[in-house]
């Protein structure tokens, strides 16, 4: 077996439908296997899969373990000699698989690669998050501090001025990239099947793939993005996001979710005292009068962190 694909799925089967049509679709000229790892969906996506692709290895968990530790689930039967985890909410546009394959194949530094990937794209054809920077902490402790800062700010002009809630969004361009990164978009990641391919089942959702390939990055290996796959991503439609919440991008259970991690991965990987930092900097921004009743559930959970 060359490939195994490995795609976690909870309550999107829709997308997961046309993640997996894509997949059959466009990928030609290699062995293959794929692999939904469901995290208890109840929302038809077992009957989807079972009745339109039986093909699929369905792991049936009947509880959400969370990204990393159902990639694991996956991970546990796989067959391939390469893993290639990849999002219910993306849609594969070439023979994308066939590309990774071949890139490591060829390579001539193949021992020294840990994973691959590609720019994504959105449903625009425009590149989308691919790759990031491994996470600064000195530089979120700052943000942390601004973030402070402003939701204070923000909570005495509404008490004084009745002034609307605003959203603390920090934009930026995203270029395309070719090579080496810090890491990779966890939607798309091409691995050997090895223990390097294994996640912290700690972390229960975001940061895990930053985790993974800091362990990489430790071991001299190294991440790549690749010219050749093309992939969508519908970022965020995997996750469900409540728009009525104030201050989304503070309050929503992704960013809480992230949070948590970014906490456990610091105090792992870099800093106790600097992971302490950035966990009070968490309390203080969850703590505001704004925002506590949308975060006060997952205080508890960024304390034991």
């Amino acid at each position: 077996m060359d490939v195994s694909v490995i795609i976690v799925n909870y309550n999107t089967k829709e997308l997961l439908k046309n993640c997996l049509n894509s997949i059959y679709k466009q990928t030609k000229d290699i062995e293959f296997e794929v692999i939904v790892s469901d995290n208890g969906s109840v929302d038809g996506s077992i009957e989807m899969v079972n009745t339109s692709f039986p093909q699929v290895i369905l792991i049936e968990n009947n509880a959400n373990l969370g990204f990393g530790t159902a990639n694991n689930r996956g991970l546990k039967v796989a067959k391939g000699k390469y893993i290639f985890y990849l999002n219910s909410d993306t849609i594969l546009l070439n023979n994308a698989i066939k590309y990774f394959f071949d890139y490591w194949e060829n390579s001539t530094e193949k021992e020294k690669i840990g994973a691959l990937g590609c720019n994504l794209v959105d449903e625009n054809m425009k590149i989308t998050h691919s790759y990031e920077k491994f996470p600064d902490c000195d530089k979120i402790i700052k943000n942390l501090v601004r973030a402070n800062y402003g939701l204070m700010k923000e909570f005495f002009l509404q008490i004084f001025k009745n002034k609307k809630k605003q959203e603390l969004i920090q934009k930026k361009n995203i270029e395309k990239k070719i090579g080496e990164v810090d890491y990779i978009c966890g939607a798309d990641l091409f691995l050997l099947n090895n223990d390097f391919a294994l996640f912290d089942e700690k972390i229960f959702l975001y940061v895990e793939e930053v985790d993974l390939q800091y362990r990489l990055m430790k071991n001299e290996k190294k991440r790549l993005l690749i010219d050749g796959p093309l992939i969508i991503h519908l970022e965020g439609k995997a996750s469900k996001k409540n728009k009525t919440q104030p201050f989304p991008t503070i309050t929503n259970f992704s960013s809480r979710c992230n949070n948590i991690s970014l906490v456990y991965y610091f105090r792992k990987n870099i800093s106790r005292y600097k992971a302490f930092l950035v966990k009070v900097g968490i309390l203080f921004l969850w703590l505001n009068p704004l925002v506590i009743n949308f975060t006060k559930k997952s205080i508890l959970d960024l304390i034991r962190r």
